[in-house]
């Protein structure tokens, strides 16, 4: 396979065979810098490792980023794989795929500001599907299952593959939301590089916490792309353990592991439910949604918002994502004026154990005998599409109305409405004009927190402790060597 960079930053994922891979650089580039990142997994095993090549177009540096100057011609070169005893713990015979990631730098400076967007990931092809729910059911901070997680874990995600699976094969064989998040990082970056010139270049970087690209791999490319300064910013406009403080406490753990604890300075947003840009997006998107119905009866539509559930083990914990979806919903609607009767729901559960209700497909049928006939599913939480827009609300829930008389339409997500995206940088303008080292709110634990690395934040850009550290006359840990 063959892969051609562009002049603009870009970053790159090419599931390739290792032997038949191909970089090819225009010969305008005056300057090209690309790290490499090796994934590999093994048949029958789903075992991941993951290596750093310090050879790539026979050119080699400590920090594993390749610099070429002056490029007249193009420059094609074979990637040569090590020798085989350099793998680090891979069996070379059992090469799957390799992923490169590459930025074109073109003469620039490395970025002044990363904004690392953070959120869960989806798989990229069909056959990540099993890894992807093995890293979701291996994560204890939102699939609780004890002592016993490194065994049920796999186990369930394995039960579940086959499903799944076939259910990202109906909407394109990959969930889009990669695709979605690179496009809105564009957007984010170029408006911000307008409005706050002092704290460019901006780049905006992927961190996902069950796919590609994961945790270390960006961590591993910021730095070689001499990264300094960081904002942590969460794509749930919602707080919950589960998921922003799933995707921090583990971007800590990963420095650490990585020992990369003083390569940057941090900073987080850590939610952003009452944000009036947001809101202005999500009342446009109903907007559009709204005029699917015949005029005659948009009056006459329920709109149900609709949000991923929480196992009620964490609600009663003290998890504040509730209450915040529902301050959105609040506040959507009075920008609506209250123009149609409105409900919350939850969708997504997982599992016997209970679940935050009530669920979304039995209020559908619960509308449907109260003599209802027109809704509009809003997916208040969900930043972009994915396969809980895609399949459950469009497929499973479209056919379960069908079945109850029901007309069921949804407002489009959010993905490239340029309102969505103007918000998206505006809440970083303003976090840095501002000097914010996380929200007000993040400090304060749920009530009954017992994980010690909840609500850390390493290297703060700012003065930072944990609510329940300066109740003790402690500090929170601030380097990753004091970090439980």
């Amino acid at each position: 396979m063959e892969k051609f960079f562009n002049s603009t930053t870009k970053l790159l994922q090419l599931p390739v065979h290792v032997h038949s891979s191909f970089l090819h650089i225009p010969p305008t580039t005056s300057s090209v810098t690309i790290s490499v990142v090796f994934h590999t997994f093994f048949p029958g095993t789903n075992t991941k490792n993951m290596f750093l090549s310090s050879r790539l177009l026979g050119r080699s540096t400590r920090n594993h980023a390749f610099n070429f100057s002056k490029c007249k011609n193009t420059l094609k070169k074979r990637c040569e794989p090590l020798d085989k005893t350099s793998y680090r713990k891979t069996n070379f015979d059992s090469l799957k795929y390799v992923k490169y990631f590459g930025t074109i730098v073109d003469g620039e400076s490395p970025p002044k500001t990363a904004i690392v967007m953070l959120n869960m990931g989806g798989p990229n092809d069909l056959d990540e599907t099993g890894p992807f729910l093995k890293n979701l059911f291996n994560d204890g901070e939102i699939i609780q299952l004890g002592p016993l997680q490194d065994y049920l874990g796999p186990w369930i995600a394995h039960r579940r593959t086959p499903k799944v699976r076939q259910q990202y094969d109906e909407i394109g064989g990959r969930s889009p939301i990669r695709i979605w998040t690179e496009k809105q990082g564009q957007g984010m970056v170029e408006i911000l590089d307008k409005l706050s010139p002092e704290t460019a270049p901006h780049k905006h970087y992927i961190m996902f916490r069950y796919a590609a690209p994961l945790t270390e791999e960006t961590l591993l490319q910021m730095k070689a792309d001499g990264v300094k300064r960081a904002i942590a910013f969460s794509q749930y406009p919602h707080w919950s353990c589960t998921t922003s403080g799933s995707s921090m406490n583990h971007l800590w753990r990963e420095l650490k592991r990585l020992n990369l604890g003083e390569e940057f300075e941090w900073s987080l947003i850590d939610r952003w439910p009452l944000h009036e840009g947001f809101l202005n997006a999500v009342t446009k998107r109903i907007n559009m949604g709204l005029e699917q119905f015949d005029e005659s009866d948009r009056d006459n539509v329920v709109i149900v918002f609709t949000a991923h559930s929480l196992p009620m083990r964490v609600v009663n914990r003290g998890d504040q994502y509730p209450q915040e979806v529902g301050a959105t919903c609040q506040a959507v609607m009075e920008k609506l004026n209250y123009s149609n009767k409105y409900i919350m729901a939850w969708q997504s559960q997982v599992g016997p154990l209970p679940w935050l209700g009530p669920q979304t497909g039995e209020v559908i049928k619960g509308l449907a005998s109260q003599g209802h006939k027109h809704v509009l599913a809003v997916p208040i939480a969900f930043t972009s599409d994915h396969i809980e827009t895609l399949y459950e609300i469009d497929i499973e829930y479209a056919e379960e109305a069908e079945e109850v008389g029901i007309q069921l339409k949804r407002a489009p997500s959010l993905n490239d409405e340029p309102l969505f995206i103007e918000a998206q940088a505006d809440l970083v303008y303003n976090h840095l004009k501002n000097g914010e080292v996380c929200s007000s709110q993040y400090g304060m634990n749920c009530a009954m927190c017992v994980n010690p690395t909840c609500r850390t934040i390493i290297n703060p850009i700012g003065n930072y402790n944990r609510l329940r550290d300066t109740a003790k006359g402690v500090q929170t840990p601030k380097v990753v060597n004091d970090l439980q």
